[in-house]
């Protein structure tokens, strides 16, 4: 290990600006313990500033201190017409209790022309008030310079001149912000070279945002060269684009650069983490997220297999296991038998090449195929079919039947309720629920009717819903083809179901996700 880089989370702040997402006190406080329990070194914990839950949060870790993080405030530069010590915001800050304090200013000339309306000496002058007096008062800041770069490109002096007023009135670290997100990396480079020269400084810290795609590349790209101080969100999500995502860079500075930032023995779990933060935050995990997306390790039939069964090296850059991630071998008809003999390991059963149950398995699953099953893209069922074919699959339940209504008021409003009848362990359950949709509604009738048995049924919830048509010469009558995406805090896992009746299909996809989640639950011995 080399030198040390900090990461400074602001998925609490930064993250809430994205779309659809919205944290509840209890998401944020679920986050901070998180991340406190992970080792992020900052903890970015929001604006205390007539925020409510904000403040809450922020008196909630008063009493409940961490144990590895820095819970950081976080807020804006005084106004032009206060003074510091009756600036509302900056007494917020101080209220909030927190060593450190992150306060953000206005490098950009045109912002402080056309946004704050004042002159530029002025935002200069309230740069300098405002770290003074947060610094006398025993607090260590970090200086987000919003706009940094664009500010540069437009008007060097002054992006310096105001960086400058910061660092002169006691400023902890400069934080360069590439705050639209319109910087090419080899422009961060130059300009960084330029400015850190020209400043006398040997440490500062990038914010940067993804709005070309490169703010994981921009955030790493002057590490070893200064950059000690990484501020990111979980996933990259965020306002437009996203934030730098902090995933990857934990996953390259700590493996691919050789850079001190998470113990071994937490980094581990770096996969857990990421799928926790997206599920808090209701949004659907990328497959093909770098280290931790399901298919960031995923082989499909052919020669790629092949060599990795015989070497992991050959295609893959680093081990799975080392960020929580696994292998997967993709499974279709066109698999040979050592890819359904690697599949059978991951359950426990002990099978090679040329066993009667492994050609067996291998025709059971060319059957399926042919009638329009895709396990390739299904992994959840294969892996219910691999029970059911060695005998060692008992159902959880025994469906009775089940009905759909779709109505259509004088309003044009749809509504679809399901009922379901079925037997669990000798107890009958009739149940109905209404949904969105007709899947929705069946969902939410099993589930109804099951989660009393199964409680960890409530621990996941549907992502995605694909149908695909197999014979589209057959109109109406045509077979189709659903997969059904569900997930919970650990993983997403893909379900199939094939029929010409699409709620036929829907229902046998539904049947596998839930069957899967509760073999899972077993299986690690959540449950009997």
């Amino acid at each position: 290990m080399k030198d040390k880089v900090y990461l400074y989370d602001t998925t609490l702040r930064d993250g809430s600006q994205a779309e659809g997402v919205s944290y509840s006190l209890r998401d944020k406080v679920m986050i901070v313990e998180r991340l406190d329990d992970f080792g992020i070194h900052f903890i970015e914990g929001g604006w205390p500033y007539g925020n409510l839950k904000d403040i809450e949060l922020f008196e909630y870790f008063k009493k409940n201190k961490l144990k590895n993080s820095q819970l950081v405030a976080f807020g804006s530069t005084m106004h032009s017409s206060s003074m510091p010590g009756k600036d509302e915001n900056l007494n917020s800050l101080l209220k909030a209790e927190t060593e450190y304090i992150t306060i953000f200013g206005k490098s950009w000339d045109l912002h402080v022309k056309e946004v704050l309306r004042i002159k530029l000496d002025e935002n200069v002058r309230i740069i300098s008030e405002s770290i003074k007096y947060l610094a006398k008062r025993g607090r260590k800041v970090f200086y987000d310079a919003e706009h940094f770069f664009d500010g540069y490109k437009n008007n060097k002096q002054y992006a310096l001149a105001a960086v400058r007023a910061a660092l002169d009135a006691g400023a902890q670290l400069v934080v360069f912000c590439d705050t639209n997100g319109g910087t090419t990396t080899n422009e961060v480079d130059s300009i960084l070279t330029d400015a850190v020269a020209e400043l006398g400084i040997k440490e500062f810290g990038m914010h940067c945002h993804n709005d070309l795609g490169l703010a994981v590349s921009n955030s790493i790209s002057c590490v070893g060269r200064g950059c000690t101080h990484i501020q990111g969100t979980i996933n990259g999500i965020g306002e437009r684009c996203g934030n730098a995502d902090l995933v990857p860079i934990m996953g390259i500075l700590q493996f691919k650069m050789g850079i001190a930032l998470i113990p071994s023995k937490k980094i581990g779990d770096l996969t857990k983490l990421s799928y926790f933060v997206s599920e808090i935050s209701n949004m659907i995990q990328k497959d093909n997220s770098p280290f931790i997306g399901r298919s960031a390790f995923a082989h499909k039939a052919g020669v790629h297999i092949d060599a990795v069964i015989k070497n992991p090296l050959a295609y893959e850059h680093i081990d799975p296991v080392l960020v929580g991630n696994k292998r997967r071998f993709l499974v279709s008809e066109q698999s040979g038998k050592s890819t359904l003999v690697d599949k059978a390991k991951e359950l426990d059963y002990d099978l090679d090449k040329k066993s009667p149950k492994t050609i067996a398995l291998h025709k059971a699953l060319q059957l399926k195929e042919q009638k329009g099953y895709q396990f390739e893209a299904a992994e959840g069922s294969f892996k219910l079919l691999l029970h059911k074919t060695f005998k060692k699959y008992k159902s959880f339940f025994e469906l009775q039947g089940f009905r759909v209504i779709i109505e259509k008021d004088d309003k044009d409003n749809l509504i679809s309720e399901a009922t379901i009848k079925l037997k669990v362990d000798g107890n009958f359950e009739h149940t109905a629920a209404l949904g969105d949709g007709p899947v929705n509604a069946l969902d939410n009738a099993l589930r109804k009717a099951l989660v009393k048995f199964y409680p960890v049924l409530s621990e996941m919830h549907l992502t995605d819903f694909k149908v695909r048509v197999l014979d589209a010469k057959s109109g109406t009558e045509a077979k189709v083809r659903v997969f059904i995406e569900s997930q919970d805090k650990d993983e997403s896992w893909v379900t199939i179901g094939v029929s010409e009746n699409i709620i036929e299909a829907c229902w046998q996809a539904l049947v596998d996700s839930v069957e899967y989640k509760i073999l899972k639950a077993k299986k690690s011995g959540r449950l009997k």
